[in-house]
């Protein structure tokens, strides 16, 4: 369901509650004034003007203190960046590819040529108004505080519609790049992806950062993203989420995924930087039979916060899903991982499962994990979750017994633990970076 336009009657009383809320919103500008998405826009910051930031007495932010985050004076951020800094983020098995850089369409850096009949892919303008109108903003949710700033900020979006019947062989990349500037900055991407009926198609959605010479870290930026996924009947999704944000940023991702009759979604979410982030992965099924297979990671070391927040709503028969989440934590960082799944009385026959499998590196490092089963079917077949454990030393021994150093030992047993998840990477070579990130991070563990 949209945000309301009734909103904008809200009474002043009720009006700027959060400072920082009212801040973020005094330094977003808009371009586009198109009377529905205008509309959309003002029941959006209404609706924020009267929220307030998340903090930790709120059960679905209890380990999450976003206070850092309420420190910085952000602004919007207009640094660009030449086409010859993206060649070490191309994917060579990758042809089509849509860039934003700071949350704004970079056409001269994309790439959508040689695409199949029946598919559109770009930014605003290659859709009609009618066919964005009905998907935009439409999924479950929208009232959530961060999930409306993005849309009031709204001015453009990375869209990719697949029509009825189409086959989408290789994936589109759809890269994010944040660019560091001397103040920090906010950018809000905004993603829409429409598979028609008995459609498939790939996606590689990556966030990450413009290091320059002088700052090899990046500055402190936030992004706050929305991914809005519409799976409609008998056709298939395979959504691969990669953050790889700078040691000093904040981030907070949306994907709302919304599953027709005998759809299938499969989504690979792997989060790897950032000082805070946080991932709210939700899943509503609108018809029978439809299949969804989740599979996380989450490596962490030094201060890191790293949250993943997961809905999975199976309100029909015959519901197929499975769930995989797996963190490695090291230093003073803290994981957070906490996943639902709702199987009411009218979903029979339903078979779910959820587990979440936490690696810990250091004395000090801390996990929270929450894997929760809400169901009132009575024919089902559901389990979950949880493990904790750190590197036994009998399997530390056994590799040092074959000639590896105790060193080495850890990495690979680290490494061993994060490809599981890693393999399920479409991409070669986005695995082998992501297992040279992964690598580089235990390296200081």
């Amino acid at each position: 369901m949209s945000i309301p336009v009734s909103l904008t009657s809200i009474p002043d009383s009720l009006l700027d509650r959060d400072a920082f809320l009212t801040g973020l919103l005094s330094r977003v500008t808009t371009t586009k004034q198109d009377g529905w998405l205008q509309d959309l826009r003002d029941g959006a910051v209404n609706w924020v003007r009267h929220s307030v930031i998340p903090n930790t007495r709120e059960e679905e932010w209890r380990f999450t203190d976003l206070s850092p985050l309420k420190q910085v004076t952000f602004n919007n951020n207009v640094e660009t960046f030449h086409g010859t800094s993206l060649q070490s983020m191309i994917l060579p098995e990758v042809s089509q590819r849509l860039v934003f850089v700071n949350g704004v369409y970079a056409p001269d850096l994309s790439n959508t040529e040689d695409l199949p009949a029946g598919v559109k892919v770009g930014n605003f303008d290659v859709l009609p108004d009618e066919v964005t109108q009905q998907y935009l903003a439409q999924s479950e949710g929208t009232r959530e505080v961060f999930t409306a700033l993005n849309t009031a900020a709204l001015n453009d979006v990375a869209v990719v519609w697949v029509g009825k019947n189409v086959v989408v062989e290789t994936p589109i990349h759809l890269l994010f790049v944040s660019v560091s500037a001397e103040s920090a900055t906010i950018s809000q991407p905004r993603v829409l992806v429409v598979a028609e009926g008995n459609s498939q198609v790939g996606l590689i959605e990556e966030y990450t950062n413009h290091k320059d010479t002088e700052n090899t870290e990046g500055g402190v930026y936030f992004t706050n993203s929305v991914t809005e996924i519409w799976v409609n009947e008998n056709a298939q999704v395979s959504h691969n989420r990669i953050v790889r944000e700078g040691e000093a940023a904040f981030h907070v991702g949306k994907t709302a995924v919304t599953q027709a009759r005998y759809s299938r979604y499969n989504c690979n979410a792997v989060t790897v930087g950032g000082k805070i982030s946080r991932h709210n992965l939700e899943i509503l099924q609108t018809g029978e039979q439809t299949e969804t297979t989740l599979n996380g990671l989450t490596v962490i070391a030094d201060n890191q916060l790293a949250d993943t927040h997961s809905a999975l709503s199976l309100n029909h028969p015959h519901g197929v899903s499975k769930q995989l989440h797996k963190c490695i934590i090291g230093d003073r960082a803290h994981g957070v991982f906490n996943g639902k799944i709702f199987v009411p009385k009218l979903a029979q026959l339903t078979d779910a499962s959820q587990l979440n499998r936490n690696l810990l590196l250091s004395s000090k490092s801390r996990i929270d994990t929450k894997p929760q089963l809400e169901i009132t079917a009575d024919n089902v077949k559901c389990a979950h979750g949880a493990t904790v454990s750190q590197l036994e030393d009998d399997q530390i021994f056994y590799l040092q017994s074959r000639g590896i150093d105790e060193n080495n030992a850890r990495k690979l047993l680290v490494n061993a633990f994060a490809m599981e998840i890693i393999n399920f990477i479409p991409v070669p070579s986005l695995r082998e970076s992501l297992l040279r990130t992964v690598t580089s991070l235990t390296n200081k563990l």
